[in-house]
């Protein structure tokens, strides 16, 4: 893909994937046949975290705002409900209390290298200009008032500052130099709760109007500006927050207003959306994908979005995690939950050969499933024991993370401290059907290819990986990249305490028994997005804003349509969706005065 240019290709297989059998030209924007009166100041399509934190910011500058989703009104706060909460900050009281020397510099060496932006940041026209300018702007605020005003709203985080993304190469390659990790007090659903107190506050005094089940099909446009949305009235549903709802319909809706700022998220939740959108430098796509986000993650809107002027850039760029297990119970459809691994197990492709770097758990998610991708199979193989697994292993989401969702800190660090299995992992262990336990591993290998139904595994070659890894802790000495790593982990106080097993053979008995877990591909978060100014004006092929048009959060690449270039450092996410929010929700404020 050119720098100054999206692909027609690009944009129609977003268009295609999203209307799933329905012309694309239905989604075309529809022409106001007269000036309509305004049922509100701003209609927010999307009622996630960053419409909530957008609305928090219209309501506050006297603003009457519609906020829609298609979802019932029992899923408010969309995906980020289900996330382990995870912010990145740049030196924290928490950082310096545990001797993490961090700097803006040196986060903004880390975030431009990590995210490799080649795509025209300097041209005006280019897809990384407006991201790699968010993206500045992102540090800025990671680095000053971001913790400040989520304290101010009552948030507070683990004093342990996790280690994601450590990269593991060279210094001006990809990762985190240094701990950024922060976790939330109360997860994503603690993340979300200042905003939604004020968004329901808002509701009942009248200057939040709820439409839920109200499915956006097309923007509204005169004269060439949004102004306001169209689309179908899904039949009411009494589905649990993150299980698939109804579309049947039963009615038709048209909402108007000056200003419409699109909110929606971004494209995990649809399977051929992601397949169509692959890249080539990451293989083939498995042909086993787990989804991370609810099937409501369906990237509807940016079809929808591109056929009223919008300029859709970076598609291919995507984040998907590498250590995904089938949820043993699931929320939604192919539900599969992420392991937030230290760097001790061992990662073996399917045929059971060792990764090269980077390909050490916690250390680079998509130079990892670039080896995956060209490794010929859609899984790879975590081989471990009962050690590491009882101090390394995390799960990602608030469900997974009970103490930690009820803001329970004590019998958080309890569970981690005290070397035990936490009982989510061990349901996993229990129930899950990618684990294969074994006293001996002769009776793991055989347990390993009964699973997969092949004989990929041979005995004497894992064997001989192993062992020669293991001899390379009998002395201060190694040549092994992966051993470095770990004696780099243990020497930050957070990781020795909290999250990395100390050093060990992997076969040692007394550290048995022996794990390994068939590894899945799992979607997530869309990197790509619509294109958006430093004020989240979605702008169009021309550079030029599209009027009445803005977007935040994922849908918009979490801002510029791809702060993150081709990878994230991880905490971004949500902290994406709230500055994009904060930031579009005043900027249309401001406006809109």
């Amino acid at each position: 893909m050119g720098d100054n240019s999206v692909s027609r290709r690009s944009v129609l297989a977003v268009g295609g994937g999203v209307a799933a059998g329905t012309a694309l030209g239905a989604f075309g924007p529809r022409q106001a046949s007269a000036a309509a009166s305004a049922d509100a100041d701003v209609i927010v399509v999307g009622a996630g975290l960053a419409g909530l934190v957008a609305t928090s910011e219209l309501v506050a500058a006297g603003r009457k705002v519609i906020l829609l989703d298609q979802e019932p009104a029992a899923s408010l706060g969309g995906q980020a409900f289900w996330s382990l909460g995870g912010l990145f900050f740049i030196n924290s009281p928490e950082q310096r209390l545990a001797g993490i020397r961090d700097s803006i510099d040196l986060a903004r060496n880390d975030w431009f290298s990590t995210a490799g932006f080649d795509r025209g940041i300097n041209d005006p026209l280019g897809q990384d200009y407006w991201g790699s300018r968010w993206a500045e702007a992102y540090l800025q605020f990671a680095a000053g008032e971001k913790r400040s005003w989520l304290a101010s709203l009552g948030l507070t985080w683990v004093p342990i500052v996790g280690w994601a993304e450590r990269g593991g190469q060279l210094a001006d390659g990809p990762g985190n130099s240094v701990p950024r990790f922060h976790l939330t007090l109360g997860t994503g659903p603690g993340v979300m709760e200042p905003f939604e107190k004020k968004v329901r506050a808002a509701a009942a005094e009248g200057k939040v109007t709820f439409r839920f089940r109200h499915q956006v099909d097309g923007l509204i446009s005169s004269n060439g500006a949004a102004t306001g949305v169209q689309g179908s009235v899904l039949e009411a549903s009494s589905a649990a927050r993150g299980t698939p709802s109804s579309r049947v319909k039963v009615g038709d809706f048209a909402l108007h207003a000056p200003m419409v700022i699109v909110t929606s998220g971004g494209i995990g939740g649809n399977l051929d959306l992601v397949r169509a959108n692959w890249p080539a430098r990451l293989g083939t796509p498995p042909a086993r994908l787990m989804t991370g986000v609810p099937a409501h993650v369906d990237g509807r809107m940016l079809a929808i979005s591109t056929q009223a002027g919008a300029r859709l850039v970076n598609p291919d760029r995507m984040w998907h995690y590498t250590e995904g297990m089938v949820n043993h119970s699931p929320i939604w459809p192919g539900h599969g939950i992420r392991v937030l691994a230290a760097p001790s197990s061992m990662w073996f492709d399917a045929t059971g050969r060792r990764f090269a770097n980077p390909g050490v758990p916690s250390y680079d998610t998509l130079g990892t499933l670039e080896l995956i991708g060209k490794s010929g199979h859609g899984y790879s193989w975590f081989v471990l024991n009962k050690k590491i697994i009882d101090k390394e292993f995390v799960l990602s989401g608030s469900e997974q993370n009970p103490e930690l969702t009820r803001k329970d800190l004590v019998a958080y660090l309890a569970s981690r401290l005290l070397n035990s299995t936490p009982p989510p992992v061990k349901a996993f262990m229990d129930r899950g059907e990618d684990f294969v336990i074994a006293n001996t591993l002769p009776d793991l290998v055989t347990g390993m290819n009964q699973l997969t139904g092949t004989n990929l595994i041979n005995y004497d070659d894992l064997r001989r990986q192993i062992v020669v890894r293991d001899q390379q802790v009998d002395n201060p000495f190694t040549k092994d990249s992966q051993v470095m790593g770990i004696r780099n982990s243990l020497a930050y106080s957070g990781d020795s305490l909290a999250r990395t097993a100390s050093l060990h053979k992997l076969l040692d008995p007394s550290a048995g028994p022996l794990i390994a877990i068939r590894m899945n591909v799992l979607t997530r978060k869309t990197l790509g997005g619509l294109q958006t100014d430093l004020s989240g004006r979605v702008l169009g092929a021309n550079g030029q804003p599209v009027p009445g048009l803005y977007a935040a959060g994922e849908v918009a690449g979490f801002g510029g349509g791809g702060v993150h270039g081709y990878r994230a450092l991880e905490g971004t996410f949500l902290g994406g969706c709230l500055f994009t929010g904060r930031q579009t929700g005043r900027a249309a404020a401001a406006e809109s005065a």
